[in-house]
């Protein structure tokens, strides 16, 4: 499945997605997403937390199983600031994903101090196999 990660390249827009098609995804405790393409592409959806910060996935909107195995048709990011917490400020940011199987949107939540990052990393990655 996923080898040994060499290192993380460049950021990319989640569209660079669209017209690939994924044979997994890997959930790691909504801390990140590992999304490999067929082609042997993986690409990792995280948050590089600090210490006055959270970044987590919050919710999964419809079947991760639905954008296995069919072109992805439509990927693409959406955030917008939240409601301060208890942290200080808060934003949601929100994927969307469709195959002709489904639709799934992934909702990340992040908070911090108002200092920091609160916002969501996408980068393709290099594994060893």
């Amino acid at each position: 499945m996923f080898g040994k990660l060499m290192h993380l390249l460049n950021h990319e827009d989640v569209n660079v997605l669209v017209g690939k098609t994924l044979s997994d995804i890997q959930n790691n405790d909504n801390e990140e997403l590992l999304f490999r393409t067929t082609n042997g592409e993986t690409y990792k959806m995280y948050h590089e937390q600090n210490c006055c910060e959270s970044v987590s996935i919050e919710e999964i909107i419809g079947d991760l199983d639905d954008l296995i195995g069919s072109p992805i048709t439509m990927a693409e990011e959406v955030s917008q600031e939240g409601e301060d917490s208890d942290w200080g400020t808060s934003t949601w940011t929100f994927y969307k994903f469709a195959t002709n199987k489904g639709y799934v949107t992934i909702r990340w939540l992040g908070e911090s101090n108002g200092y920091y990052s609160e916002s969501v990393d996408f980068r393709r990655v290099q594994y060893e196999e």
